[in-house]
């Protein structure tokens, strides 16, 4: 069994990490904030689907895959890398004065994010 000391360092070393929001609850408050609860909640949605599609691939075995293969790997990279460029781009070249969006573009905008 671990030390006691061992136990209080490694429980103070996760509440640290619970208690940081990392870059999906930035976007679930501001996307809350900014267009209300419904946005929110859809944005919570994508997210959560896009770990979902984390998890199948996982146990279906396309991590393991990805790991061992370099050209798999650099493809599934380049793709996501090209896709974000992507709306980067279009978001920055949209003349749209209004940001709203809605609730399913939310949802399914923020599953393409987090998935890539």
């Amino acid at each position: 069994m671990p030390a006691l000391s061992t136990i209080v360092v490694f429980l103070l070393a996760g509440l640290g990490i619970l208690l940081i929001p990392g870059p999906a609850v930035l976007y679930i408050v501001t996307r809350s904030v900014a267009q209300g609860r419904r946005a929110g909640l859809a944005s919570v949605g994508g997210i959560e689907t896009a770990n979902l599609v984390h998890l199948v691939a996982a146990a279906l075995g396309l991590s393991a895959l990805l790991m061992t293969s370099a050209l798999a790997f650099s493809v599934v990279k380049y793709l996501g890398a090209a896709y974000l460029i992507f709306l980067g781009v279009r978001t920055l070249l949209t003349r749209n004065t209004h940001l709203a969006l809605s609730k399913s573009r939310a949802l399914l905008l923020c599953l393409s994010a987090t998935v890539c």
